[in-house]
């Protein structure tokens, strides 16, 4: 998956992701992205799954997710569609180190 490309001279602009690639990765980013319509919190099965995982790499993560969930609600105060807002500041296939935000 890589985002959509116009770039002239020492401007690049990126666009939204292009539809090469796999499918079912590009569903589940996008899935993914619309999971931060919701406040950030932590389920009783993402305390389980992080049970075992060391402190900093859970703070990490809950960085993360207020990170994404803060920034969904920034750019809703703009007034842009809903669909146009689910989107994430990482380019497709770069490592993001976020828990699920539902």
């Amino acid at each position: 998956m890589v985002p959509s490309e116009h770039s002239s001279g020492a401007s690049v602009k990126r666009g939204s992701i292009t539809k090469a690639g796999n499918g079912a990765a590009r569903r589940l980013l996008i899935e993914a992205a619309w999971s931060y319509r919701f406040p950030a919190r932590l389920s009783r099965e993402l305390l389980l799954r992080q049970e075992n995982q060391p402190k900093p790499i859970r703070d990490i993560a809950w960085k993360g997710q207020v990170r994404l969930c803060a920034r969904y609600r920034r750019l809703a105060r703009t007034g842009k569609p809903a669909n146009a807002l689910c989107c994430t500041d990482q380019q497709p296939g770069e490592v993001s180190p976020r828990a699920h935000c539902s």
